[in-house]
């Protein structure tokens, strides 16, 4: 961590894009938390409306706030009108990025001979990195990743333990996976024969193109034929699962538990809240959102914002949402309108009869 003025911040922020001005003392801050939990010598944010209680109760020294937000006067602040991503900058000038534990080439890292190193390698005891395999400059590797023949790996990778890379994948530059993910295991194909299931080699690869971020415990098939590709600048959270042979556009942004079938194409700035599902062979366009636990089973148009399961637009599963919480009480309405219906069909009988 790094103490910093907040008008070196300030500057900082200007640099980025985000012009900021300080508001009141030019306070020196150690640290970056959150209102509930920041203490003195610390900056904190607020971007959501509804945390604004938190400012009179935070113990932070300094926060981040768009103009026109009130700030107690005891806190100095920080006015940007993009609190949130004023905070990432912040963080990164007094947090900096995780620093990596320094092995160069571990003496007890399994590297077969054939294998082409690039400049500052980063590879720790434990990891294994088979024939073949090209690995390009300033990478790190951690404990107990396995490399498989022919892969190719670009350079400022980081691979965190435990990831698998089987054989011929492929990973641009900068690409990030964290621990226990696996990359270009055999798809789900299996074809139906006298009542078993035939095993059809996946023949194919996987492709990861530069600037990824792949979670904890992901897993992502080979193609049966061709590739699955996942974009540049795609990120996404943990227990993400991609299908074999499936294409997922640029800057897209999966949350955790997605879940997406073999054969999808995903187009540009896609984001799929948690849990949401995508079932085989559709087409999703760009600029899509889906809210969480979702269930896709057709193709989605550019910019739909959608959400239930099965998905459909926005504003129609909000009206059906609140149909289903009134679901108990409608129904002992109907139970009453019943029960009243028959009293008044047995009234009219017995006025018919007389």
């Amino acid at each position: 961590m790094a103490d910093m003025k907040l008008s070196k911040l300030q500057a900082q922020l200007t640099k980025a894009g985000l012009p900021a001005r300080v508001d009141g003392e030019d306070r020196t801050v150690s640290g970056v938390n959150t209102l509930d939990e920041a203490g003195p010598g610390e900056i904190s944010f607020l971007s959501n409306p509804k945390y604004r209680r938190a400012l009179d109760e935070t113990r932070a020294s300094a926060v981040i706030v768009a103009e026109g937000v009130q700030v107690p006067d005891r806190l100095s602040s920080l006015r940007c009108d993009d609190p949130y991503a004023a905070v990432t900058v912040a963080i990164v000038a007094i947090h900096g990025y995780r620093k990596h534990p320094q092995w160069g080439r571990s003496e007890r890292a399994v590297i077969d001979p054939s294998v082409k190193l690039g400049a500052n390698p980063n590879i720790a005891a434990g990891a294994t990195i088979s024939a073949h395999v090209t690995i390009g400059d300033n990478c790190t590797i951690y404990p107990g990743c396995y490399v498989a023949n022919g892969a190719t790996i670009g350079s400022d990778v980081t691979l965190y333990p435990n990831v698998v890379i089987y054989d011929h994948g492929v990973l641009g530059d900068r690409v990030t996976i964290h621990a226990g993910s696996v990359i270009g295991e055999d798809g789900l194909g299996y074809a139906p024969r006298d009542g078993k299931w035939l095993k059809i080699p996946q023949v194919g690869r996987t492709v990861i193109q530069h600037d990824v971020e792949i979670g904890a415990n992901c897993t992502i098939d080979r193609a049966t034929l061709g590739r699955t590709e996942i974009g540049e600048g795609t990120k996404f959270g943990n227990v993400v699962v991609i299908g074999h042979g499936t294409k997922v556009g640029p800057d897209c942004l999966f949350v955790g538990q997605v879940g997406v079938a073999g054969s999808v194409t995903v187009g540009r700035h896609v984001t799929l809240a948690g849990q949401v599902g995508v079932a085989g062979h559709l087409s999703i366009g760009d600029d899509v959102r889906v809210g969480g636990q979702s269930g896709i089973h057709g193709n989605i148009e550019d910019g739909s914002e959608l959400l239930g399961s099965p998905a459909m637009p926005i504003d129609k599963a909000k009206r059906a949402i609140f149909v289903f919480q009134k679901l108990p009480e409608m129904a002992q309405r109907v139970k009453k309108l019943e029960r009243d219906l028959a009293e008044l069909r047995e009234r009219v009988g017995a006025t018919s009869s007389h």
